[in-house]
């Protein structure tokens, strides 16, 4: 899908990831693996974990913080909080609404929406329509997770994976021919079983059997979401850039979900794009699903690989499963804080 109408961009990012760093190093003392097994598979050396008393919304509170920041835009400004996340605090109220309360967005809609890993593309796609439509000005959308609450830990499989992080941008209008250029989203629920909380929502209600049976941890069969990332990403980025009218050939960096370093390299090659446009820190962060792409872009920024008028690209996969990329025409115009 094309976008037209009112110009829709990133005006204002900010991330937060705890301080705790688990490497593969202390890994090795917890479960039978090896730092150079995870290497080579993932490409992960480290992840950041939560400290017990720290929920999904506190690092999302403390990402928002930065992105208004960034943005020059107050909280009261907000007109809408979008959460992406599959690691909320509760069932109800939503992460959005205790992040509402807690930033003072007196003015804000707010809701969570679960699209697993491709949370953060989604919700920047949902996003951007409240503001083209003309309903609203300015929509803060965030991508947090606290996965190191639902890992199993003496499961090697997946412990080694995943991290806790929270990456939150402001979307606004901006110049004319910058900002979303296209979004391509889908999702194939038929692959729903590879990638689950098998307990805990009303299907498999909690009870001590479901507990003792360890099924309130996250499932994933690992290589039927290998085979699915590889395909799908590369083809979500095309398709994005042939709806924008554009080619490989036009992007100047590609901001992937930050799941392995081989599905990475996949969708490069698909894209016909070499490393060095391809920003990679999964070896700092591990997997931190919905967080993972905005984490991913403000490195991108900070270290001066995305310019004025670069053409970025953000692609995603994840559990339900779904998919989605988007192209964007970077304009970002320095505020002063209100």
């Amino acid at each position: 899908m094309s976008e037209q109408g009112i110009s829709v961009g990133i005006v204002g990012i900010g991330t937060y990831v705890p301080d705790k760093i688990i490497t593969n190093h202390d890994l090795e003392q917890m479960v039978d693996t090896s730092n150079e097994w995870i290497v080579e598979r993932t490409g992960i050396r480290e992840r950041h974990i939560a400290e017990p008393d720290m929920a999904t919304s506190d690092l999302a509170v403390l990402a928002a913080r930065k992105a208004l920041a960034d943005a020059g835009v107050s909280a009261e400004e907000i007109n809408l909080i979008i959460v992406a996340t599959a690691t909320p605090d509760m069932f109800f109220p939503s992460v959005a609404c205790i992040v509402q309360d807690q930033l003072g967005a007196v003015n804000a809609a707010a809701f969570d929406l679960g699209a697993g890993c491709t949370g953060f593309v989604y919700a920047v796609a949902t996003g951007s329509q409240f503001i083209k439509s003309g309903l609203y000005k300015k929509v803060l959308v965030i991508g947090a997770e606290t996965l190191s609450k639902v890992v199993d830990w003496t499961d090697r499989n997946t412990c080694v994976l995943f991290g806790d992080g929270a990456g939150a941008v402001v979307l606004s209008e901006v110049k004319a021919g910058y900002g979303i250029l296209s979004i391509d989203l889908g999702s194939d629920g038929s692959g729903g079983e590879f990638l689950k909380i098998p307990a805990g929502g009303t299907r498999v209600p909690t009870t001590e059997q479901t507990v003792s049976d360890r099924q309130h941890y996250l499932y994933m069969n690992g290589s039927e979401v290998f085979k699915f990332a590889i395909k799908v990403m590369g083809e979500a980025a095309v398709k994005a850039l042939d709806a924008a009218g554009l080619d490989h050939h036009s992007v100047n960096c590609l901001i992937p979900h930050q799941a392995n370093i081989r599905i990475i390299q996949s969708a490069a090659k698909r894209l016909k794009l070499p490393m060095e446009k391809v920003m990679v820190n999964v070896d700092k962060y591990g997997n931190t699903s919905a967080a993972s792409i905005p984490l991913a872009l403000e490195e991108a920024l900070k270290s001066c690989r995305i310019q004025q008028d670069d053409i970025v690209v953000l692609v995603g996969f994840g559990a339900g499963l779904t998919w989605g990329a988007c192209v964007i025409k970077w304009c970002k115009e320095e505020k002063t804080i209100v």
